[in-house]
């Protein structure tokens, strides 16, 4: 299996979870962390700000997952590239933006 296709997929899976944080938090009209604000990351943005870039990262995604080799939804190892993608982008934006917003505290009984 070649591995250019995987590692699309697996930016695809990136960046199409990238999409979703921004963009809800666009539609819901609060201001969100993007690459835009002061400091990038941790400043935030407008909702209009982030509902482009959340689009942006859709058509991103769409271009790495569906345009480049051919991604089956019924074929294992293109459905993982894409997961583990995602899995790691949402697990860094957990650590990341709950460290500002207090997100990483420990749980108490």
């Amino acid at each position: 299996m070649p591995w250019l296709p995987l590692l699309s997929y697996f930016f695809g899976g990136v960046f199409l979870a990238n999409a979703i944080p921004h963009v809800v938090s666009g539609m819901m009209g609060r201001p969100f962390q993007s690459p835009f604000a002061k400091p990038p990351g941790q400043g935030l943005s407008s909702s209009t700000v982030n509902v482009l870039w959340g689009f942006f990262n859709i058509v991103v995604g769409y271009v790495l997952v569906c345009r480049v080799g051919d991604f089956g939804l019924r074929n294992t190892g293109d459905v993982l590239a894409c997961a583990a993608g995602a899995l790691l982008i949402a697990l860094f934006s957990a650590r990341h933006f709950g460290r500002l917003h207090g997100g990483n505290q420990p749980e108490h009984p």
